[in-house]
């Protein structure tokens, strides 16, 4: 099992952190792992991406040109990423912020309203963890679970901010716990 992953959106949305906890996740369960982040020329407000392997195997290259699955959780992030997407790949795009439809036929599609889910938690800023726990429920085998989480998120957050962890694994959870209708 390989799953080759791109997240995407504006700063300040946490997708770069996202694909820290998903790489770390990977490595909690004993699989290798990639994580490339990607700034854009301002922080928050300007581009971000990173490109996340988890493989059971040896990660010859981190880099990505036909992802397995595109996160986009801003319109120009789909719109940008979709096309990169492998035929068949898995677009999730966080349906509260892009009010458009994927164009392509030949990929699998979640439209996931991250923002909302975020928002049952009480954790507004959550978008990015609703990802990491709709991208564990639907890629089976990748990561078992919202337990491995745990770890990552104790790994990735800053001592000042750990506090937040309680809340961002109710998120992930609660994420997890949904069913998806994949188009």
């Amino acid at each position: 099992m390989t799953t080759e992953i791109i997240f995407a959106g504006f700063g300040g949305q946490g997708v770069i952190l996202a694909g820290k906890i998903l790489a770390l996740a990977g490595m909690n369960e004993d699989k290798y792992v990639s994580h490339i982040p990607s700034y854009g020329a301002e922080m928050r407000g300007g581009t971000a991406n990173c490109s996340v392997i988890v493989s059971d195997d040896e990660v010859a290259s981190p880099v990505i040109e036909k992802p397995d699955v595109v996160v986009a959780l801003n319109k120009p992030s789909m719109t940008k990423f979709e096309k990169w997407l492998k035929p068949g790949g898995l677009l999730i795009y966080n349906s509260s912020l892009i009010d458009i439809k994927p164009v392509r036929t030949d990929i699998k599609t979640i439209a996931l309203p991250a923002n909302e889910i975020a928002a049952e938690t009480d954790n507004p800023r959550g978008s990015n963890m609703v990802a990491l726990g709709c991208l564990a429920k639907v890629c089976k085998g990748m990561i078992s679970g919202v337990k491995p989480f745990e770890y990552a998120l104790d790994e990735a957050i800053s001592a000042r901010n750990k506090k937040f962890n309680p809340i961002n694994i109710k998120t992930i959870e609660t994420a997890y716990n949904k069913d998806y209708k994949i188009n």
